[in-house]
C-alpha cells in the first residue's frame, strides 16, 4: 500500500518535441494540471521539459498537448531526431503564399473584388491560418485572449469589412513570426542540449579479463574503462592505471590539459590528449558531473528571472488592455466625430495586430536561456535567472581564505641552514622523519624533496611529539623537527638573535616556522605556507575596476597570516578568527550597508555564509557534489578568473534585457501614435510585430558571442 501511495505522488520529468510558444507551454500545463491523477505539473519551456507529480501516461499527455503536436518523451529515453523537409513543416504557409499571389493577380485583372481574388484570399486565410483559428476561436470561447485571439478576430475583422488580401497578408506574416520565435528558442534550447552530445554513448569495458564495448547505460559503478589516446572518456571515476593529459573544457571551461596519473579524477566528456588509462567507474551515467550540470541548467531556466516575472504579470494585463484599446479606436471615432465605421474598425483591427506581445514575452526568455548555456560552456554553472540578474548588481564580494584566494595546499616557501649544514642532505633527512609522520605540513616537504632519495633512508626509534613535532634517530644521531618552541621549551635551545627575528618574521609574513635540529642546536628552519593563488590579486583589482565597492577576505586563520594574505591579494578589508556563524555575520553586516553582496568559497564549510549572501558562488564545482547543490553559481575549473566573466556576462544579459523591453514597448507606442493620423494599416502593424520578434531575438542570441577575457 506504501509503494503505492508513494507512485501516486512521484515526480517524473519528460522531454517535449513539438512545444512551440511560451503561450502554449502555459496552456499545455494548464491541461495536464487538469489530468485525472496529477496532481500538479510544471513545463520548463526553455528546457522544453514537463514535470509531473501524481499517476499519467505518455498517452495523455500528448493528448493534453494535441492542440500544438506536442510529442512526449521519458527525460533519459533517446530520442530518434529526423529532419523533416522544409517544404513539409511549412506546407500550409507555402500554400497560403502561393494562393495569395494568385488572389493578387487576379485583382488585379479582374478587380480587387471580384469572386476570384476573393476565394483565392480566403483559400489562403485558411490554408495559412487553420490550426491559428481554431486556438483563437476555442481561446474566445473560454476568455483567454493570447496573441492567437487577438490574430483571430483581426483577421476575421479584415474579411468582414472585405479587406481580404490584407488579412491573408497577415496570416502569412504571423506564421513567419511565429517560425523566427520557434527558431530562436530552438537555438538557445541547442546551446544546452548540445552538452548532452559531449560525452560518448559507448565505452570499453574490461571484465573478466576480456575487453568489450558496452552502452554507457550498460556501464556499472566499479567497471575498468580502458581509454586510449585521443579517445573522449565516457563515464566519471578514478585513474587506476596509466598517465596522461586530460583536455577538461567541456567541464570547466579551462582548456589547458590537466596532468592526471593514479588516484586522480576524471570526467565523462573530457579528452584524453595523450597516454592510455585504466579508469575505475565511480559514477552511473545519470550521475556523472556533466550529466549533473546539464539537468541543473535546464532547471534554471524555469527558475524565472525578475525581469521574466515582470513581462509575464505585465503580459497578463496588457493583452486586455489593447483589446479595450482598439475596441475604442474602432467605435468611438465613428461614435463621437461622425468617423468612418469602415476606416475606424479597420483602424482598431491593426491596433490589435500591433498590440500582439510577441516580441515582449520572447524578449526575456531568449537572453536568460542564450547567457546561461554560453556560461555553461564557459565552466560557470548558473542555478538561475534570478542568480545571473543579481550577479550584475553586485557591489560587495566576501571570500573564504583557503581554497579559494589560496590555493588550499600548504608549500616550502623559504629554508634556512647553519653554516657548514648541506641543505640537501638535511631536507633529505627531514623528509625521511615527514614521511612516517600524520602532521597536515608533512606533504609540504614530501614533495620539496620529491627529488631526492629520502625513502631509502633508515628511520630508528621515531616517535610523535603530540602538538609540537616529530623526532627519529638517522644514522645513529637523533634529528627532531617541529615548531620552534619543541626546541626553545621542550629542548632549552637558546635562539640566537638573529634565527630568533627570522622566525617572527616568516611567522608575521602568515608563514608556518619549521625547526630541524639536534638536542644541542638548530640546524635548518622551513617556512611552509598555503600559497597565494597566482591569479588571485589580478583578478580583485579586475572585480575593483568592474566597479565592485567592497572586497573581504574572511577566514578562521590568524591575523598575521590573513593580513600578510589579504596584502598581497589586495581586498580591501581582512577579517580574521572567524567561526563559521561569524562568517554568517559579516556576510548579513556587508547585505546591510552595500546591499547586493555575494560569497565565495568552498560550498562545503562556507554553507551558512553562502546561504546568508544574494549570490553564493562555490570554487571547483567539477566532481564536487556539494558545491553545485549548494551554490547559486558555482565556477566548475576551480578559477578565480571565471567570476569578472560572470559578472561581464550577467551585466551584457541585463542589458540585453533591457534594450529588448524598451523596444519591444517602444515600437508599440509608435505604431498605436500612427493611428492619431489614421495611417496605421495592417501592413505596418504586422511588419511592425515581426520586427521586433525578430530585432530582440537577433539581441538575444548576441549573447552567445560574450567571451571569457583572460587579459
Amino acid at each position: 500500500m506504501a509503494e503505492q501511495a508513494a507512485a501516486k505522488t512521484a515526480t517524473n520529468t519528460y522531454r517535449l518535441q513539438g512545444l512551440t510558444c511560451a503561450s502554449c507551454a502555459a496552456k499545455f500545463e494548464k491541461n495536464v494540471q487538469h489530468i485525472d491523477g496529477v496532481i500538479d505539473a510544471k513545463v520548463n519551456f526553455g528546457a522544453s521539459k514537463l514535470s509531473v507529480t501524481g499517476e499519467t501516461t505518455i498517452a495523455d499527455l500528448e493528448k493534453a498537448g494535441a492542440f500544438d503536436g506536442i510529442q512526449v518523451r521519458k527525460e533519459y529515453e533517446p530520442i530518434d531526431v529526423t529532419q523533416t523537409p522544409f517544404w513539409k513543416v511549412h506546407a500550409n504557409v507555402i500554400l497560403s503564399a502561393f494562393l495569395l499571389a494568385a488572389g493578387w493577380l487576379l485583382g488585379e485583372q479582374y478587380g480587387e473584388g471580384h469572386l476570384l481574388s476573393v476565394s483565392a484570399y480566403a483559400l489562403s486565410i485558411v490554408a495559412g491560418g487553420y490550426s491559428l483559428f481554431l486556438t483563437g476561436l476555442k481561446n474566445l470561447l473560454s476568455f483567454t485572449f493570447d496573441m492567437k485571439t487577438l490574430m483571430t478576430i483581426a483577421i476575421i475583422g479584415a474579411a468582414i469589412i472585405g479587406e481580404w488580401g490584407e488579412g491573408a497578408t497577415v496570416v502569412i506574416l504571423f506564421a513567419i513570426s511565429e517560425a523566427l520565435e520557434r527558431y530562436s528558442m530552438e537555438k538557445a534550447r541547442r546551446s544546452i542540449s548540445s552538452l548532452m552530445d559531449i560525452a560518448p554513448k559507448e565505452a570499453s569495458i574490461k571484465r573478466n579479463g576480456h575487453e568489450m564495448v558496452l552502452n554507457v547505460r550498460d556501464i556499472t559503478i566499479g567497471d575498468i574503462m580502458i581509454i586510449k589516446p585521443g579517445q573522449k572518456i565516457a563515464m566519471d571515476g578514478e585513474v587506476i592505471s596509466g598517465r596522461s593529459s586530460v583536455n577538461e573544457a567541456a567541464i570547466t571551461g579551462e582548456s589547458v590539459p590537466a596532468d592526471k596519473t593514479t588516484g586522480d579524477e576524471v570526467f565523462a566528456g573530457t579528452l584524453n590528449t595523450e597516454g592510455s588509462l585504466e579508469v575505475r567507474v565511480t559514477k552511473r551515467v545519470n550521475d556523472t558531473t556533466i550529466a549533473k550540470i546539464i539537468h541543473l541548467v535546464e532547471e534554471a531556466q524555469a527558475e524565472r528571472a525578475p525581469s521574466q516575472a515582470f513581462i509575464d504579470t505585465f503580459a497578463k494585463y496588457y493583452t486586455p488592455a489593447i483589446m479595450v484599446i482598439a475596441l475604442l479606436v474602432a467605435v468611438v471615432p465613428p461614435l463621437m466625430l461622425g468617423g468612418d465605421w469602415s476606416e475606424w474598425v479597420y483602424q482598431g483591427l491593426a491596433v490589435l495586430v500591433v498590440g500582439c506581445p510577441c516580441a515582449l514575452v520572447v524578449s526575456t526568455p531568449v537572453s536568460i536561456v542564450t547567457a546561461i548555456g554560453n556560461a555553461a560552456r564557459n565552466g560557470v554553472l548558473i542555478k538561475g535567472g534570478i542568480f545571473l540578474e543579481e550577479a550584475g548588481s553586485l557591489k560587495a564580494i566576501a571570500f573564504d581564505k583557503t581554497g579559494t584566494l589560496t590555493k588550499g595546499k600548504p608549500a616550502v616557501t623559504d629554508i634556512w641552514c647553519a653554516e657548514g649544514v648541506s641543505e640537501q642532505e638535511m631536507l633529505a633527512n627531514v623528509a625521511a622523519l615527514e614521511n612516517l609522520s600524520q602532521h597536515p605540513l608533512a606533504s609540504a616537504i614530501l614533495k620539496k624533496a620529491d627529488h631526492l632519495p629520502f625513502q631509502s633512508i633508515q628511520v630508528s626509534d621515531f616517535t610523535s611529539l603530540t602538538g609540537r613535532g616529530v623526532k627519529g634517530s638517522i644514522s645513529g644521531q637523533t634529528l627532531y623537527a617541529g615548531s620552534p618552541e619543541l626546541f626553545t621549551d621542550h629542548l632549552n635551545i637558546c635562539l640566537t638573535p638573529a634565527l630568533a627575528d627570522l622566525v617572527r618574521t616568516h611567522q608575521n609574513n602568515g608563514k608556518t616556522v619549521i625547526a630541524v635540529g639536534t638536542d644541542q642546536s638548530v640546524l635548518m628552519l622551513i617556512a611552509v605556507a598555503d600559497e597565494v593563488r597566482e591569479t588571485s590579486g589580478s583578478v580583485i583589482e579586475k572585480l575593483h575596476r568592474l566597479g565592485i565597492k567592497k572586497t573581504v577576505m574572511l577566514t578562521g586563520d590568524n591575523q598575521g597570516t590573513a593580513r600578510a594574505i589579504g596584502a598581497a591579494v589586495g581586498v580591501s578589508d581582512v577579517k580574521a578568527g572567524l567561526m563559521p556563524e561569524e562568517k554568517l555575520t559579516c556576510i548579513k553586516e556587508l547585505r546591510s550597508q552595500y546591499g547586493k553582496t555575494a560569497m565565495v568559497g568552498d560550498g562545503v564549510n562556507d554553507a551558512p555564509a553562502l546561504a546568508a549572501s544574494t549570490v553564493g558562488i562555490a570554487m571547483g564545482g567539477a566532481g564536487t557534489d556539494t558545491a553545485l547543490e549548494t551554490a547559486d553559481i558555482a565556477l566548475m575549473a576551480d578559477d578565480l578568473k571565471k567570476l569578472p566573466f560572470t559578472i561581464q556576462l550577467s551585466r551584457r544579459t541585463l542589458a540585453v534585457i533591457k534594450q529588448n523591453i524598451t523596444f519591444s514597448i517602444g515600437i508599440k507606442l509608435l505604431a498605436l501614435l500612427l493611428v492619431v493620423p489614421g495611417w496605421l494599416t495592417l501592413w505596418i502593424a504586422i511588419f511592425a510585430d515581426m520586427g521586433a520578434t525578430l530585432l530582440v531575438t537577433l539581441n538575444s542570441l548576441r549573447l552567445m558571442r560574450v567571451k571569457d577575457n583572460r587579459e
